[in-house]
Parts: C-alpha cells; structure tokens; sequence
C-alpha cells in the first residue's frame, strides 16, 4: 500500500519529467467552466501544439522550485491550469486567450493568473505584449544591420557630394565648349 508522501513524490516526479525543457507557461482557472467546452478548447489548442494541464498549486511550485523557475505568489486558490507549447510566450498567450474569449459561455469564468517567461513570473497582459520569436529575431537583426548601414551612408554621402561636383563641373564645360 503506498503511503501518502510516496504518492505526492510519484506526482511530483510525473510533473518534473512532463515540464522539462519547459520555460514558457500561462496560468490561468478555469474553475466552472463545464466539461464539454474545456474538451473542445483543449482540441483546438492541441492542434496548435499548445499543451494544458490541471495541476494542484503546493505540487507544482515544488516542482519548479527545482527546476530553478521563480512562481509568484498571487495564483490565488484553487487548481491551476497550465498551458505550454506553441512557438513562443507572446503566441502562446495570443492563441490561449483567443480560444477561451471565444467560448461565450466560459468566457467570464476564465481568470488568467499569470504566466512565466524563461522561468520567470510576468503578467498575463506582458506575456501578451512581449514580441513573438519571429519579432525577436527581426528586431536583433535590424540592430546588428543598422550600424553597418549608417557607416555605409556615411561613406557614400561625401563621395556622393564630391560625384555630383565633379558631374556638375563637367556638363558646365560642355555647354562652354560649343558656344566658343
């Protein structure tokens, strides 16, 4: 017969192996939201490769505690349900938060709690507005590119200025040339 706390590890240990890797999650209740719509969202996340999870509060801050990822401590009472998966934090709030709000039954009954981005607690309302990981990579790719592109201005500029004198100094000595 296996004891309570031998049960809780066995639980403790299944959460550990399904989070590893994972370092973006939203949290949020779904507390009387009936079960027939639940089924239905989850189907529709799973087919956008969003994972979701009921997990109890105690058990999984054990968890990510070891894991070396920070929870907060406003998830208020109650289970917690996790979503995880998706291309980055900003999309996976995006898509989670579009499949629930379109449930108008459950769409009050809904409460995002938070989220973690690398590890680490933000908001719900800034796990939306950070950038995709597309955004991510436009933006670090437009920094690196813009010092290049201001030398290369700059190196064109005065030749340029110098290209026009001289193109100007020439048409000027063609018009002179005929009429003399």
């Amino acid at each position: 017969m296996l004891k309570a706390k031998q049960i809780k590890q066995m639980q403790m240990d299944s959460l550990a192996r399904e989070f590893q890797g994972v370092r973006d999650v939203v949290l949020l209740s779904t507390t009387g939201v009936n079960a027939v719509a639940e089924n239905r969202l989850r189907l529709d996340l799973r087919k956008k490769n969003i994972r979701l999870m009921l997990v109890k509060n105690s058990l999984v801050r054990r968890v990510f505690e070891t894991m070396g990822m920070k929870l907060d401590e406003g998830w208020g009472a109650g289970p917690t349900l996790m979503a995880w998966g998706g291309t980055s934090l900003a999309q996976l709030s995006k898509d989670v938060e579009s499949s629930f709000r379109g449930v108008d039954k459950s769409k009050d009954k809904v409460k995002f709690k938070g989220a973690l981005a690398d590890g680490q607690p933000v908001t719900f309302e800034q796990a939306l507005k950070m950038p995709t990981r597309e955004e991510a990579i436009g933006r670090v790719v437009g920094l690196l590119l813009s010092p290049a592109s201001r030398l290369v201005s700059q190196i064109k500029g005065p030749g340029g200025q110098v290209a026009g004198q001289v193109k100007s100094i020439a048409d000027k000595e063609k018009e002179e040339q005929p009429a003399a």
